[in-house]
């Protein structure tokens, strides 16, 4: 049971359940529900102290994995009561485990007729169409990366891309994917207005359009800081995005006019001094008023063309000043420098969140990063990236045939579609 939203239908699971002796709950936790579906509204704690005092619960047990199997070895019930609902669909995989294991025990499957017109997916759907409180949507990426082997995040430059990321998922061998929450990239926010990624679009600019994509998703957003600005400004962003609901900034140990990362030693990127940089992190930390608000530091090390060592030396020194976690980029392809980076990091602390950003070392998969120590992947500009290629071959198109037939027809969605796209353009 996963027990966020408590309804008839599961009250009378339980109420079946006891009138076969006493009830013993596996109680999905955080990390199990993380792995196939987005984390529940109330932690594992929450939902534990809500479900033991329901009347007819005589036990709690914590279920790490989505399978059932390693709990009904380990505490062999008589029975196990479910609901039918688990006949068809994703659930029919976990129901066949089911009967094999407890038919080994000698025990008995006993299936409870489904609840009609209510779910508690139907109703968390009905509640994440209300939206989110920014409180809510701040303390996510916190507990994301205590549930999560890695987090896995999208860039969004407008309410539209956020949808996407919002609500697109997939299903790969039997197992749910979806992306975790949102990158606020300042390359793709400057790109987007036509302008060079140089921290050119002021703060009150971003969160204009950001606020955008806050009013449409619910997930949570991790802004791109550039440098913060001056230390005595950046108090001021830190509090700003965090009273909006922004779970994380995370900005650069660089001074002087942004140049963007992946120019690698191309163009002059002067980092800031340990101290300077640290004195950032500890005004930003004193600044914020929640425990929830994160500030990850981004080295600049190895873009700047210095060695393992130096990115080694500086994220120690922003984690003592208070940094939340740290980001390390590389523009080498080889993505050699980051793996020696991040397994080093961990021999001394195995805890801080590590960030990655894998533009150009795109080959090693989730999986892979996660083995490495890295907590967070960012997929910093893909939407942005593959959208204007889509838009320059439509208008290249239109004007090749002087007409949009074609173009319509090749690279558009049909005009019905891109009208029903967002809920409530169509009344009545």
């Amino acid at each position: 049971m996963i027990g966020d939203i408590m309804h008839p239908g599961l009250i009378n699971i339980i109420n079946q359940g006891a009138k076969y002796g006493n009830v013993m709950i596996g109680l999905f936790t955080d990390k199990a529900i993380a792995t196939h579906s987005r984390l529940p509204y109330l932690t594992y704690e929450q939902r534990k102290n809500v479900i033991e005092n329901i009347k007819g619960v005589s036990s709690i047990v914590p279920q790490d994995e989505w399978s059932y199997v390693p709990n009904l070895l380990k505490y062999k019930p008589d029975y196990i009561i479910h609901g039918d609902d688990w006949q068809y669909g994703s659930q029919k995989f976990i129901r066949d485990e089911v009967y094999k294991v407890m038919e080994s025990l000698g025990g008995e499957v006993i299936e409870i007729p489904y609840t009609k017109g209510i779910s508690s997916s139907s109703l968390k759907d009905e509640i994440d169409s209300l939206g989110v409180t920014p409180q809510a949507r701040l303390a996510s990426l916190r507990r994301l990366i205590t549930a999560k082997p890695i987090v896995r995040i999208l860039e969004s430059h407008s309410g539209l891309t956020g949808l996407i990321v919002e609500h697109t998922s997939v299903e790969v061998n039997g197992q749910h994917r979806e992306f975790d929450g949102m990158w606020a990239s300042s390359l793709t926010d400057s790109t987007s207005k036509g302008k060079p990624d140089i921290e050119a679009v002021d703060l009150t600019t971003r969160l204009h359009d950001l606020n955008d994509t806050l009013e449409v998703t619910t997930k949570p957003v991790i802004y791109d800081g550039d440098t913060g600005g001056k230390l005595e400004h950046f108090v001021f962003t830190v509090r700003t995005l965090e009273r909006l609901g922004i779970s994380a900034i995370i900005i650069e140990d660089k001074v002087g006019l942004k140049q963007n990362s992946l120019f690698g030693t191309d163009a002059i990127q002067t980092q800031d001094t340990i101290e300077g940089f640290c004195n950032k992190i500890r005004a930003g930390k004193e600044a914020q008023i929640t425990r929830d608000f994160m500030i990850i530091s981004r080295c600049e090390s190895l873009i700047a063309g210095k060695p393992v060592e130096d990115a080694l030396e500086r994220c120690h020194a922003y984690v003592a000043a208070g940094a939340d976690g740290v980001m390390i980029h590389s523009k080498n392809k080889s993505g050699e420098d980051i793996k020696e980076f991040c397994l080093r990091f961990r021999e001394k602390d195995p805890h801080t969140p590590i960030v990655a950003v894998p533009t150009t070392y795109n080959q090693f998969t989730e999986e892979e990063l996660a083995a490495w120590g890295i907590n967070i992947v960012i997929y910093a500009n893909h939407m942005l990236r593959s959208a204007y290629p889509a838009m320059v071959k439509c208008a290249e198109r239109i004007l090749e045939t002087s007409r949009s037939l074609e173009a319509s027809e090749e690279y558009c969605m049909p005009i019905k579609q891109i009208l029903n796209l967002i809920p409530g353009t169509r009344k009545g």
